[in-house]
């Protein structure tokens, strides 16, 4: 499909809220690359891929379709999901809109500090407010959605979902960073994924010190209450090798995350969350075998949120 064939469908007649479809690419069987121009992000045109629902049609505005958010990692990006497991083939998202945006190398789901004065890169707006509404006026997506995220974008998962209530009817975090502020070795890795590509840490969420509300606003140990009122689910493993590990391998990044996901389980269910489901599952690295273990795993739990099975 052309960028011209996106107008025609209606989708990019204009700015929706600072979001812009350029360009639209058919790169598989039911999966499109839309190009979008953000203001958000100050201009920047990111990808964003859809694996679309069977029946489904660009335009059409009769049907609006249950929708799955999949958030990518640190380090990976909006093909993370569609490249290294088998989403695309999983039959009981065949009625489901599945959106897996671009958040950036490392762009943390957040809209970034700045030294207090706000601006670029705004991953949260761009995510929660611009592709949100531009999917729901041009794309099918309709307002019943859930979210799942690995590592990064598992973190994101939960902040989208307690920071945007009534966006998500439920939200899965595979190997999540779930509380970097747990202790200083947390929060120093963080700090470290922060400086990626020569950017400077202390741009994203400030100082964990100075900065230590803007710090406890994107952790979601901090923001337990805000998602008791909708399922959970959990997984890490706890970075020792595991069964679908090569043989040798550790990851001390999971054996954090593992603790920091263990310690907002422990949050969650002290201020009455009900509907929480935890796979912490021992021995396991912080690789891609075992996110797409747990996806699988907590499909039936989002798909019932969604009312399309489970």
């Amino acid at each position: 499909m052309s960028s011209s064939s996106a107008r025609e469908a209606g989708a990019s007649g204009g700015l929706t809220r600072g979001a812009e479809v350029v360009a639209v690419t058919q790169v598989a069987d039911r999966q499109l690359d839309l190009s979008v121009r953000s203001a958000a992000l100050g201009g920047q045109t990111v990808k964003v891929r859809l694996l679309t629902p069977e029946g489904w049609v660009p335009g059409d505005r009769s049907r609006r379709w249950p929708t799955l958010w999949l958030l990518h990692g640190c380090c990976g990006d909006y093909t993370s999901w569609t490249a290294r497991t088998d989403v695309a083939r999983i039959d009981s998202l065949r009625d489901v809109l599945v959106v897996m945006p671009e958040g950036g190398w490392n762009g943390w789901y957040s809209d970034w500090w700045n030294y207090g004065e706000g601006g670029g890169p705004a991953w949260e707006t761009f995510h929660t407010k611009e592709l949100r509404v531009l999917l729901e006026h041009g794309w099918g997506a309709g307002g019943n959605r859930v979210v799942a995220g690995l590592s990064m974008g598992g973190q994101g998962a939960l902040l989208y979902a307690a920071r945007h209530p009534g966006m998500f009817k439920a939200a899965a975090a595979y190997s999540g960073s779930v509380h970097p502020l747990l202790n200083d070795e947390s929060t120093q890795r963080i700090l470290g994924f922060f400086a990626g590509q020569g950017n400077d840490p202390l741009r994203v969420w400030g100082d964990p010190v100075a900065q230590r509300d803007v710090w406890a606003a994107h952790d979601p140990f901090h923001l337990a209450e805000r998602l008791t009122r909708m399922p959970l689910y959990l997984s890490c493993g706890d970075g020792t090798n595991g069964p679908l590990d090569p043989a040798g391998s550790t990851s001390a990044l999971e054996a954090d995350f593992n603790r920091q996901n263990r310690a907002l389980a422990s949050a969650l269910r002290r201020e009455g969350a009900r509907h929480v489901l935890t796979s912490f599952y021992g021995p396991g690295t912080h690789s891609w075998p075992y996110w797409q273990r747990e996806l699988h795993s907590s499909l039936p739990m989002l798909l019932q949120a969604l009312g399309t099975g489970g």
